[in-house]
Formats: C-alpha cells, structure tokens, sequence
C-alpha cells in the first residue's frame, strides 16, 4: 500500500511552522496513542503514521528532501528509524519532548530537551571547489565544557545537590484522570541538581565560548542551499548529547562560466577569419583549458557540447557537459590595405549564394512590403 502524504497525515500546509507541526502531532498522537485505544490495530497504524510523518516534517534536512524527491527521498535517509518496527515505547523515547508533557517521558525526554544547540556555519565556495569537492579548515565560535568545574557549573571544590523538589529527574510529575502528566521542574528548571555556589569562569552555565578549528570535506557537487552536518561540534550540553554544526554552502559566481544544473556553459569569441577557414580555440574549464576545434564556415552561436566537463551533482553519480557558444567577433579597426582587400573579397561574394540567412531575410522583407 502506498504512503500518504506526510502533510495530509498531519493535516497541515507545507509552510507549516515548526509549532504548527507539533501541535498537530500533539493532537493525533493523543487521538490514537495505543494507550486510549487498546483494542484496535488501526489506530496503533494510525499513531505510527503521524509519528513518521512528524520525524520527516520537524527535521528541516530531512523535510527539504522530501519536498523535493517524495517519500523515495527520505527511505532510510540518515539512518532514520522505522516506525512500522519499533514498538510505543521506543516512539515515546524519540518523541520524549513531546509526549513527556501528555504520557510521560521519564528521563530519556529530559535529555533530549537539554540537547545542545545546533549550530550553522555560512560558507562561501568557488564554484571550482563546489563541483570538484575539496577539504577546508574554518574556524566556528560553540559553547563548550567549562574546564574548571567540568561542565557542572558549581565552584571548583563543590559539587551540585540533587534538587529536592523532583528528586533529581527534573521532572515534576501529576496524575490527572487517566494520563500520568509532567511538567518541568520550577525549582531546578529541569536540571535535575542545585548549585549553591557558582563557577566564576562560566557563572554557573557550566559552559564557555571556544573558537573550535574543524576540517570539513566539502562532497563534490554541492550547490548553494546544500548543508553538510559535523555530528556532535554544536554546542555542548551538561548530560546531554552536544548539539550538530550545520556547514551551509553559498556558490559565489564565477566570472566566465555559469552553471545549470550539471551542466556548465561558457560564450567564446572566435575571430570572424577562423569562423570561415576554421581552426582551433582555447577556453577554460574548472580543470585545466581545453582546444576546441572550430570547423570551416562556422556560424555565431553555434554551441559545441565537451562531454564530462561539467558539473558533478552529490544526488547523482557522473559528471555533466561544458557547453560552449561561440561568438563570431569582427576586428574594431583595419588599415588601409586590409579594407582594400576586405572590399574586394565582399564583391566577389555579393552575387553567390553563401549567405542564406540574408537570402531569407529579405525574402520575408518582401513578402511584408
């Protein structure tokens, strides 16, 4: 059977907003949670369902893939979890931040709401790296373990005490009617622990502010709008997984050749006397310049097609073309016995038959009179 539309399992637009996406989650996952609907097999399909669909449609990487390619796009993307397989308590897991405040979610969901932030990094790269793929160093500003107190946050010789009010799971938790509620806990703010005297390097935050030198291997074929995620460089968190540092990538414009899609094209001029009698040029390429061989009698714009010069894409495999026009220029200036001759060999070519397009022209000229 084939799959629904994440959108329409949600019920939302595509320029759902990230609290749209999760209220709506929110609002089905109650609806069919296997907790409120025991004996029916269609409603536990129904919860599986709605929480592929959030996991594809809250992941901004993931969503744009399937915005693009369907659900052919997203199939085992990232090593993502089938939902067809796992059973309601590992959902909840994944899903701790949500479910934790309707089903409860222990201390798996109080994790993931400490997880360190993401980060993104802008990256401008030549349109020679982004096709061909190369290694660079940057320099990117996270959070990072207080070493002084060792990500505690409390003063060196002093330790943090399990708060009292939620012992330690920070997590308050409240029975109300059938549902287990939880909310976080006011008095250690989901910490879990109480510092009573604080750090003076990172006052407290158990953090502080490094410039990390990170290596990124740039795939080849990336294109302005692509992100290459480095797992775990976002920011740290205490009892937490660090957050990931998203590099985005922005193609600056390269001055001769344009690119479109796989495909790279470049306009060349040739000079009008090697248009007639034909011969060879030089242009560029991302590599290394190529001679292209211009045949007698060529006319402006003809486009010549080197294959596998082009651009490589990081979806598909092989490279595209470099596509070249030629332009057909005419000297600016000429002396006196060049003109001599120019207007000799222009009368000689008046009355035959070797320009075509201005045979056609003037017939259409007539036809219009």
């Amino acid at each position: 059977m084939s799959k629904r539309d994440y959108y329409d399992v949600l019920g939302v637009s595509k320029s759902a907003s990230d609290s749209e996406l999760k209220k709506a989650f929110k609002k089905l996952a109650m609806k069919y949670h296997p907790d409120r609907n025991p004996d029916d097999d269609s409603a536990a399909e129904k919860f599986k369902e709605a929480a592929e669909a959030y996991d594809v449609l809250s992941d901004p990487q993931k969503k744009s893939t399937y915005d693009q390619f369907g659900h052919a796009g997203v199939q085992g993307m990232g090593g993502g979890p089938n939902f067809n397989d796992m059973n309601f308590s590992d959902i909840g897991d994944i899903f701790g931040d949500i479910f934790g405040d309707i089903f409860g979610g222990g201390r798996s969901s109080s994790r993931r709401a400490r997880r360190g932030q993401d980060l993104q990094y802008n990256l401008n790269l030549s349109l020679k790296d982004a096709v061909l793929g190369t290694k660079i160093k940057i320099k990117v500003p996270a959070q990072s373990q207080c070493n002084d107190c060792s990500g505690s946050g409390a003063k060196p010789g002093t330790s943090p005490k399990v708060c009292s009010a939620c012992g330690g799971s920070g997590q308050i938790r409240m029975q109300q009617g059938f549902f287990s509620l939880q909310q976080t806990c006011g008095t250690c703010g989901g910490a879990g622990q109480v510092i009573s005297e604080y750090c003076s390097s990172c006052s407290g935050k158990g953090t502080i502010e490094k410039v990390k030198t990170l290596s990124v291997n740039i795939p080849a074929g990336v294109d302005s709008g692509d992100r290459v995620r480095l797992s775990g460089e976002g920011n740290w968190a205490r009892d937490a997984q660090p957050g990931d540092l998203y590099v985005a990538v922005r193609v600056d414009d390269h001055p001769i050749l344009e690119r479109d899609g796989k495909d790279l094209f470049i306009e060349a001029p040739i000079p009008f006397y090697k248009a007639i009698t034909g011969g060879s040029i030089e242009i560029p390429s991302l590599e290394k310049n190529i001679s292209l061989k211009i045949p007698p009698y060529t006319q402006t714009g003809k486009i010549f097609r080197i294959k596998g010069k082009g651009a490589s894409h990081i979806r598909s495999r092989g490279r595209g073309d470099l596509l070249c026009r030629v332009i057909v220029e005419i000297p600016t200036t000429l002396d006196k016995k060049q003109l001599k001759a120019l207007e000799e060999f222009s009368k000689s070519t008046d009355e035959s038959k070797n320009f075509p397009g201005t045979d056609q022209f003037k017939k259409v000229f007539k036809e219009l009179d």
